[in-house]
């Protein structure tokens, strides 16, 4: 069986900061204040954007990689996310979104069955 979702994905770099806090941890702190099912961080080995170059090498250490923050949950919790979701990430990313399916066992009746 599969459900229709949205897929948000946010990309930031590691050393982001905003107001002294990790751009990373202000993220996940509110999607987890929020309720969503989960979110993914995961971590990017170079990349480019507006901002100019994301990665740094420093004798073998590579620092201020790109990072990309993913959430997949129901189209009706994400949506209202968006507006502080965005004001949160501000000019220092992209949020991006995508209708994706999530496949499950015939048994569960949705995602939103199994937190209740």
């Amino acid at each position: 069986m599969r459900i229709k979702m949205w897929s948000v994905t946010i990309r930031i770099k590691k050393n982001d900061e905003v107001g002294g806090k990790r751009l990373q941890s202000l993220v996940m702190d509110f999607l987890i204040k929020s309720g969503v099912n989960g979110a993914t961080v995961w971590t990017g080995v170079n990349g480019f954007g507006k901002r100019g170059k994301s990665t740094m090498k420093l004798e073998g250490v590579t620092i201020n990689m790109p990072l990309i923050i993913e959430v997949i949950d129901e189209q009706s919790k994400l949506e209202p996310l968006l507006p502080e979701l965005k004001r949160i990430v501000g000019d220092n990313g992209l949020v991006s979104i995508q209708d994706v399916y999530v496949l499950y066992k015939n048994t569960l009746k949705s995602f939103s069955a199994k937190k209740g």
